[in-house]
Order: C-alpha cells, then structure tokens, then sequence
C-alpha cells in the first residue's frame, strides 16, 4: 500500500470566521473550536470565508465587512508582505499600536501612563532590504511576497522615502551587474548618496565583475559597496548628520528607520535627561544619541559593534577639531548582554539611556536597578523586553513616568517607543 508523503501539503478545511482583534504581527485573530485562527488582511468585525491550514488562514472572500475597513493605498498590497495594516482606518491604527504598548506593560504588571502614538510620515524609510533575482530581461528587485518565498516585484514602494523610491530603476541596474542569481540587496539612504550591502549565499567579485559593479555604483549614486558587512568598493565616504555633526556608519551598521523617527526618540530622550551633566548611553550605536547629548552633557558610549564605535569616536573627534562646542565623549567596545555596566560603575552617572535590539536589556536592567542612577531613558523596538525591562527597573525603586510610542515602521505591526524612569 502506497504512504503518503511526509511533505504533502495539508489540505484546507474551509470556514466562515468572525474576526475578533488583529494580533501582535498584524495578523486578524478568530476563534474556531476554541482554538486561535491567524488571517492576514482581515480586521476586526469581518466575517469572512476562510481556509485554513493548522492554525493559519487564508482569506477567500469577506462577506461582511469591518467599520475598520479603509482601502489599502499601495497596489501591490496583498501580495507584497512588508506591510500590514494599510487595510484598517487611521483611528483604528493609530489605537491598535498604541494598544500593543499598553498590553505589553500590563502583561508585564507595570502601570504607566501611555502617551498618544507620535506619528511619521508614510513615505520615509531610508533602509530598506531587498530581494533580488535576476531574470531575462533584468533584474527584480521587491520584497518577498506574503507566505511564500517569491519576490513582489516593486516598482512604487509608499514607506520608501522619495529619494530611495526614485532610485530605484538605478538600483535595479546596479542589482542586474551583480554576478548571482539571487541576493539580498541593503540600501541605506545617506546624507550624501546610498551605501549598498549584499548579502546572501554569493561569492565575492573580482576582476571584470567588479569593475563593472564600480561603474554600476556610481551610476545608482552608490557610496560605498560591501558585501557581508564588509567594504569592496569605495567612491566616496557615507556621510549621516547627527545634529550638525557628520558621521560614517559601518557597511550595513545600525541606524533608525527614518530621520523623522530618529528625531522623534532624541527628543523624548532629550527630556528624560534633561539636567544631566554625565550621561552614559548603552547599546550607543554610530552616535544618534550620543553625539546630540554631548552638546550639553559629558557622554559615555557603548555597545558591542567595535564598528560603530570607532565610527561614533572618529565623528566626535571631527567635530571637536572642526569647533563644534560639544564636551568629551568616550567609547568602548563593550558587549553588554555579557558584561553589562555594573551598579558601581553607574554611580558616576546622572543619567543613563539604553536603546537594546530586540532581545531587550535584562542583565543592563538588572545592573541598573541596584544603581542610584536619577534618570533612565529607555528605547525599544519591542514593547514585550521592554516591559520585562521595565518591571526589572521598578523593582528596584524606579518610577515609570511616561511612555510614548512612536510610530517609524509604518504600515508594519512593529512599534518603537521610548520611556522615561525616575530613581524614587
């Protein structure tokens, strides 16, 4: 008797679901036997005819629709899976991200109060990761299309900022010089042109290939080329003004999603530490906020990239040689899950700001808590580390004074935020 194989596909089973709530990743949540059913481009109030494979939906066709309901401005909505919510109304998205802090914090059991979500503009994400094929007659670039491993191709893209939307004809041809069949394509929109990075399982150019990307570069208004992380080619140096002062981030380094975003977070930062006179800044980056303070406070910086780090020094030490009235600022390469700054060394400090990844900032948190430390600005892409961060610093005897949640990945389910903490 013939076994069927391990790999076949799972049948659908068909149903008509009620939508109840959109769910931490922008997925509309329902209930069939009891059980949660996730179904992407749905919203609260749809009943809708559904497929659906484990615990993963399909949607068929809407049969009553949700008063959340706004048509999705992007055409290629639906099929590209970058965004997520471009098919609820403004009020309903902007409660929805908020909601996603205030449901993490209670999780968590800490009470704060939760600002209105601080908006930014659609159209002004200057990174964006592309995947790239090469095909007949050129090369695609898009983003992978939802729940499957094929490429969307994208030729208008609402949350790129304009001068990276308008590129990217020219980024397509860089992409097509490149020897591969398939790659991820990172374009980071500098001050002074794009800085390029590809990644994937390819080999290094050399020889003709690579003379052909240089060509290919500065036709696109590249900056720099790198492959993994690491510079190939070279025109001219990435330039990103942090407040007036120039800085060089490393090939495919960190930066905020977008300059209105970034501007954002340094002012809610600003205000937690206002006062300060010695600021340590953790998990620091190439200097977003570190290079601002140190125009009114002595700063310390650290994080683990020794990249970022040298590109943080080297751009406080520009500006001090070029007269920017700034105060010293000193780094270290520091990895700080593993050896965070300790309860003795913080009590140098008047105020202290940690900005994690998404891991969050437990042993920092835990370090922090035992110190005397007066202020604390938190900064999190994650609102659930975030708040276990959070308990960690109340218990041990800081107050949460405010969180405000700040909008720079539109249209995604993600949300930033920043928090400011009092010692007492």
């Amino acid at each position: 008797m013939a076994r069927s194989s391990p790999h076949k596909p799972q049948a659908a089973r068909r149903a008509v679901l009620e939508i109840g709530e959109i769910g931490a990743q922008g997925d509309g949540v329902a209930l069939l036997d009891g059980e949660p059913v996730f179904v992407p481009l749905t919203a609260p109030g749809d009943r809708a005819v559904v497929d659906i494979r484990g615990d993963r939906g399909t949607l068929v066709e809407t049969l009553d629709e949700s008063p959340h309901r706004a048509p999705p401005p992007c055409p290629h909505y639906g099929v590209c899976g970058g965004c997520a919510l471009q098919h609820v109304n403004a009020d309903f998205y902007r409660d929805w991200k908020r909601e996603r802090v205030v449901e993490a914090l209670r999780r968590a059991g800490v009470e704060a109060p939760v600002e209105e979500l601080t908006a930014t503009p659609a159209a002004s994400r200057r990174r964006a990761t592309f995947t790239a094929r090469q095909a007949k007659d050129g090369a695609i670039i898009g983003f992978k299309q939802r729940r499957t491993r094929d490429v969307a191709p994208v030729e208008a893209c609402l949350v790129l900022h304009p001068t990276l939307q308008a590129a990217l004809p020219k980024l397509r041809a860089f992409a097509r010089a490149f020897p591969a069949n398939a790659f991820r394509l990172s374009v980071t929109l500098c001050d002074n042109g794009f800085d390029i990075d590809i990644g994937g399982d390819v080999e290094e150019p050399r020889g003709a290939d690579l003379e052909r990307l240089g060509k290919a570069l500065e036709a696109a208004g590249g900056l720099r080329f790198s492959l993994h992380g690491e510079a190939l080619l070279t025109l001219r140096v990435p330039l990103v003004d942090f407040d007036g002062m120039q800085a060089t981030p490393p090939p495919g380094g960190f930066l905020q999603a977008s300059r209105e975003g970034e501007a954002a977070l340094l002012a809610l930062v600003r205000e937690a530490t206002r006062g300060a006179r010695r600021i340590a800044d953790l998990f620091c980056g190439c200097g977003a906020f570190a290079l601002p303070l140190a125009r009114e406070a002595t700063v310390f910086a650290a994080d683990a990239d020794k990249s970022a780090i040298a590109a943080l020094a080297a751009a406080a030490a520009h500006a001090q040689a070029a007269g920017v009235a700034i105060n010293p600022v000193r780094t270290e390469a520091r990895d700080l899950f593993v050896r965070p700054l300790s309860a003795q060394e913080l009590n140098r400090f008047d105020a202290v700001i940690f900005d994690p990844p998404r891991a969050g900032a437990a042993a920092q948190a835990e370090a922090l808590a035992k110190s005397p430390v007066p202020a604390v600005a938190a900064v999190s892409c994650n609102p659930a580390t975030f708040a276990r961060d959070a308990a960690i610093l109340i218990a041990g005897g800081y107050r949460l004074v405010r969180v405000t949640p700040v909008d720079q990945f539109v249209y995604s389910p993600h949300i930033e935020l920043a928090a400011a903490f009092v010692k007492g």
